[in-house]
């Protein structure tokens, strides 16, 4: 009985190891992660290419209300994945993160001072009395010195430098396309096929409407993607041959039923 108790204190506290070093807490709110819609970055020689699923759960819902990606400043965006509340909390403490950096020293802040910034917030959260994890994983991505740079962090507030990854749902599936087909010297187009065809891995129905595409470049900054240049990269990874060979078997069988109505 004594041990069933104990068990149930390294269940319930944040800041409590478990005999065997783990935080029940902190994994709890991985599995909250994965538990949500998956959004993953892909870093190119031009940029930082964000795409997510943002399908809505009702067709009386907005699908514009859906908001996975976010501009941070103008050479910086993010993905997220769990719990949205949570996410747009670690979203505005990244904001004004970057705001404050460049009242204070006339420079955009970096890539990856920004995301160890909101790591180290994140951690707090794991070791203080009265507070939980948040439930949700950031992407971080734009442009420093020039170059594209990509970091993810999680739960726990580990920071991770990535070529391309993803968080939330399918993870080891997308991450096997991510890995099998990412190479040096993407372009961004590329970029942009590469992330839908990766999430086809996962979710073989969707149209292009299901998702949030952004890039982030040198060049235009930060920029949401219309849903035309997603359809043109629906095609270009071969996924919208299959809906398009479909509709064509529904008008034949149709056709066909039509004829033999007009032959009886």
């Amino acid at each position: 009985m004594m041990g069933g108790n104990d068990q149930q204190a390294y269940d319930r506290g944040t800041s409590l190891f478990s005999p065997d070093g783990r935080i029940y807490q902190v994994e709890y709110a991985r599995e909250a992660v994965s538990r949500g819609a998956p959004s993953l970055g892909v870093r190119t020689a031009d940029g930082i290419v964000f795409v997510a699923m943002s399908r809505a759960t009702s067709t009386l819902m907005e699908a514009e209300s859906i908001e996975k990606l976010h501009k941070l400043d103008d050479h910086l965006g993010t993905a997220s994945a769990g719990h949205v509340a949570d996410a747009r909390q670690l979203i505005d403490l990244a904001r004004r993160q970057a705001q404050g950096n460049r009242l204070r020293y006339g420079e955009p802040v970096g890539v990856e001072t920004l995301t160890k910034f909101v790591t180290d917030h994140i951690q707090e959260n794991t070791q203080r009395g009265g507070t939980r994890p948040y439930g949700a994983a950031l992407l971080i991505g734009g442009i420093e010195n020039g170059e594209p740079r990509l970091f993810a962090a999680d739960p726990s507030g580990t920071p991770n430098e990535w070529k391309a990854t993803v968080i939330g749902g399918g993870r080891q599936e997308i991450q096997d396309v991510l890995e099998e087909e990412w190479e040096e010297g993407l372009s961004l187009d590329a970029g942009i096929e590469l992330g839908v065809r990766a999430l086809a891995a996962h979710e073989t129905e969707f149209v292009p409407g299901d998702l949030a595409v952004a890039t982030v470049t040198e060049a235009d900054g930060y920029r949401t993607v219309p849903e035309s240049e997603v359809s043109e990269a629906f095609e270009a990874a071969g996924l919208a041959g299959d809906e398009d060979d479909e509709t064509s078997a529904d008008d034949a069988d149709a056709e066909g039923e039509d004829a033999d109505g007009d032959a009886e």
